[in-house]
């Protein structure tokens, strides 16, 4: 039997494929189909048994819009008991410790630097706001008074309700068995004997997402975990407090301390945790039922509970909680939710099959949210809450195995409540990636940190028999003990090197790929806000755009040959944009093919920056490489000791140099001769702490960091990236006048004023005594003596003028300053001076 479907079709009903449903709606879209292998009123999911505690603190700015987002939606959805969808009884989160009182004070930063009210009380106050509470325990909460309950079942079926009446299908107990593809593109959903015909296929399987994408090759990188849930007898202190059954109206609570958290519920209690060993759930074991066997009870994502892992966690909650020490657990279950890698929702188009996308790992907080920014990928081809924290591609592929899945996903299980430092690396898996230089790296004592799998040296301890020589006006000042955590002073010698001698710093993690073929120019210039067809040797820094005009990448391109280019690029993420553009150029283009290729894993790249590089460089090549042999901003093939290697005149540090690329097989040897050559001249390798601190100094942006694909050039401080004189259409050409224009905010560059403390990012800044920006990246800045900051800030802010960094409930003074700070003229980078020039 073959039906005729609509356009997309939507595998999942639960709150994420309900609401995607809906917000095509509201979008005008309404040629949908929603697939659900359980029955509508209860699917089966984590919809379906989800707590639905709404915290919106959260580090990522996307994450807290998302959860705004769905507060209010779900407010908005009121059923015919005239009651919203959202309980808005409020979120407290307590300390027992003296560390998580401060963490707390962190986290209020979070809410406030992203516009959510948010404060911390005291500990009398908790025990006002939660009477059940020990007054023993508690040191202090954080209140979020707008935070409280979704009643995700009831706002799930009222927008499917919507949805149907504007003409979505949704269709239950039907299994999707495959999707068809044709050509790189979905074509059909097959359900059984049924065809859909699609153009659009959007996975909202929630934990049954990995089955999904194995239908089209696509890894779905989460892992399903057993997560235990339950429900006391009644309280005797809860009789009569609330009208209904599952009502609730103290705050929703976390005990993050004990790794657990609480809500009422009528009468009584329920208790979820996170303080048992990791249940990873086989998919393949996983019992299912036809819809008319699901009940509350029975249903696939509602396992048998395990009380033996729970024991331990009564006991703590009966302590936090004395009241309950008159009742007993009820009832309780294990319920599946889904587990990231990084902990992240999965959500975006495929990079390998047009038409496919995934909104997985997406928890009920978010849900109303991100199924908003799908729909705007859908319907416009961008959204305007930046993406960046949750892109599907953003993975490496070895990070999508089913082993570091597992790995990681069970370890962000037994993290999810532990206090982080950003600095703070995983523990493991480790050294899954690692450069050509690791052994050097490792044999001159480097300090590793962890990025996409990359180890990355942060500094270098053979660098501390330099610290005796360290001028005093080099040196930074004592930290506080967290700022001073993942720092080491033996960056400041690092740094110092740098800018006086001369350094190497390992730049392999940098991703880079080679695009190909005659059309390769011609993609390219389509793609950039850059001129890419000038002549093989020119080096561009250039922007990728969405048709908003709004940044999704900041590359740097080198025209190797008049077919071959190698661009530096920020993550898979681009890797995934430039194969989906080469396929449509390929497809438009027949004459004209283009070819994206990652190089990363086979080279590796060697920064030899500062003002005796030269030096350096002439013992070992024979090539020009002086200011008229090789110009900033240009690139050639040279030798080294022998050595092929695509020298590039770039420097992320502000110094004079190259970035040098060779293949991965030659790499040591490279490493060995440089640094051989360079012991005259004292050189060192340096660390990403000696590094972050120079390229602040030096105004250069971060990207996902600093910007975001909220942000346009003009605000962001990359005008200059957008040439004037590129009279060829480009990605977002049209939209840039009109986003300038509307621009309210600007990256702005700020110095603390006192000259010692250092803010590490997503910190609060305070506008004449409003909260009004937020901190990006920040370091102390060596070269120029004071800790330095960047952050968004109101248009309406001008050079010179005062702000405040909120840093742990303190207010640290900070002054407004144009940037770059460290060689605004650019001589040092085009070799006018080599002289060191602190400001």
């Amino acid at each position: 039997m073959s039906v005729s479907s609509p356009r997309v079709v939507i595998i999942g009903a639960g709150i994420v494929g309900a609401n995607l449903a809906d917000e095509l709606v509201q979008l005008g879209h309404t040629n949908t189909l929603v697939i659900e292998q359980g029955p509508l009123n209860l699917p089966g999911g984590s919809t379906s048994h989800a707590p639905g505690l709404v915290f919106s603190s959260n580090p990522s700015k996307s994450m807290t819009a998302f959860a705004q987002y769905t507060i209010e939606k779900l407010t908005s959805l009121v059923g015919a008991d005239g009651r919203g969808s959202f309980l808005p009884v409020g979120g407290l989160e307590i300390a027992t410790t003296e560390a998580r009182l401060q963490d707390l004070h962190r986290r209020a930063g979070w809410n406030r630097s992203y516009g959510v009210q948010a404060e911390v009380i005291e500990a009398a106050d908790c025990l006002k706001k939660f009477p059940m509470l020990n007054p023993e325990k508690v040191l202090g909460g954080l209140f979020t008074k707008n935070d409280g309950l979704a009643l995700a079942s009831k706002g799930t079926s009222l927008v499917i309700e919507r949805a149907q009446a504007a003409g979505v299908e949704f269709r239950d107990g039907t299994v999707v068995t495959d999707i068809e593809q044709s050509g790189g593109k979905v074509t059909a959903v097959i359900c059984g004997e049924d065809r859909f015909e699609a153009d659009i296929v959007v996975s909202c399987a929630g934990f049954w997402g990995p089955n999904i994408g194995k239908m089209v090759g696509t890894p779905i990188p989460l892992l399903p975990l057993g997560h235990q849930f339950a429900w006391t007898t009644p309280a005797p202190s809860l009789a009569g407090i609330n009208e209904q059954p599952a009502g609730a109206t103290r705050p929703i609570l976390r005990y993050q301390d004990g790794d657990l958290y609480y809500r009422e519920w009528g009468d009584r209690i329920g208790i979820g945790s996170y303080a048992h060993r990791p249940m990873p759930v086989d998919l393949d074991t996983l019992a299912r039922y036809a819809p008319s066997e699901i009940t509350e009870e029975r249903m696939p994502s509602s396992l048998a509970f395990t009380p033996e892992d729970f024991a331990a966690e009564w006991e703590a909650t009966q302590e936090l909680l004395p009241d309950l020490r008159n009742t007993q657990i009820q009832r309780g279950f294990n319920g599946i939710f889904s587990f990231t890698p990084d902990g992240g929702s999965l959500v975006g188009e495929s990079r390998e099959v047009d038409g496919f996308f995934v909104a997985e790992a997406v928890w009920v907080t978010h849900a109303p949210g991100i199924a908003r920014a799908v729909a705007q990928l859908i319907t416009s081809g961008q959204s305007e809450t930046d993406l960046s924290d949750c892109d599907l591609n953003r993975f490496e592929d070895v990070q999508t195995t089913k082993e570091y899945v597992s790995e990681t996903s069970q370890q962000n299980f037994v993290e999810i409540y532990d206090i982080r430092h950003p600095l703070e690396p995983r523990l493991k898996p480790r050294n899954v990636r690692t450069s050509p230089f690791f052994a050097r790296q490792q044999e001159l004592g480097a300090f590793f940190l962890e990025g996409t799998g990359w180890e990355r040296p942060h500094w270098y301890q053979a660098n501390a028999a330099l610290l005796d020589q360290l001028p005093q006006e080099w040196a930074a000042p004592a930290r506080d003990q967290w700022s001073n955590m993942f720092h080491s002073p033996i960056a400041a010698v690092e740094a110092w090197k740098t800018r006086t001698a001369v350094a190497m710093f390992d730049m392999t993690p940098l991703k880079r790929v080679e695009i190909t073929g005659p059309g390769a120019g011609q993609m390219l210039q389509g793609l950039t806000t850059a001129n890419m067809l000038r002549a093989p040797g020119m080096v561009s820094y250039t922007l990728l755009l969405n048709s908003a005009g709004s940044i999704t990448s900041d590359i740097t391109v080198a025209r190797i040959s008049e077919q071959l280019y190698q661009a530096g690029i920020n993550s898979n993420v681009d890797v995934a944009y430039l194969d989906r553009e080469a396929r449509k150029f390929n497809e438009a283009n027949p004459g004209q093919w283009v070819s994206v290729r990652d190089i990363t894993a086979g080279t590796s790249c060697i920064g030899l920056w500062g003002p005796l590089a030269p030096e350096v460089m002439a013992k070992v090549s024979e090539d020009d490489l002086s200011n008229d042999g090789l110009k900033y901003f240009r690139t050639k093939q040279i030798s080294i000791a022998g050595i092929p290697v695509t020298a590039m005149r770039l420097s992320y540090v502000g110094e004079f140099g190259w970035e040098l690329y060779a293949s991965a097989d030659v790499s040591a040897r490279l490493w060995d001769v440089l640094f051989e050559a360079g012991q005259e001249h004292g050189i060192i390798a340096g660390g990403r702490e000696a590094f972050n601190s120079m390229r602040l100094e030096k105004g250069f942006r971060s990207f996902g960091t600093d910007v975001t694909t909220e942000h346009e050039p003009e605000q962001a401080g990359l005008g200059f990236a957008v040439k004037a004189a590129k009279t060829a259409d480009f990605v977002g050409k049209d939209a840039l006048a009109s986003r300038a224009a509307t621009a309210t905010t600007r990256l702005r560059c700020l110095t603390i004023d006192d000259g010692t403390s250092v803010v590490l990012g997503k910190e609060p800044v305070y506008v004449d005594g409003v909260p009004a920006g937020y901190v990006t990246s920040a370091a102390y800045g060596y070269t120029v003596r004071k800790p330095i900051a960047y952050a968004w800030l109101p248009s309406s802010v001008e050079t010179g003028d005062s702000v405040q960094i909120e840093y742990f409930g303190r207010l640290l003074t900070a002054s407004v300053v144009d940037d770059p700070l460290y060689d605004p003229q650019m001589d040092r980078l085009r070799g006018v001076t080599l002289a060191v020039t602190p400001s």
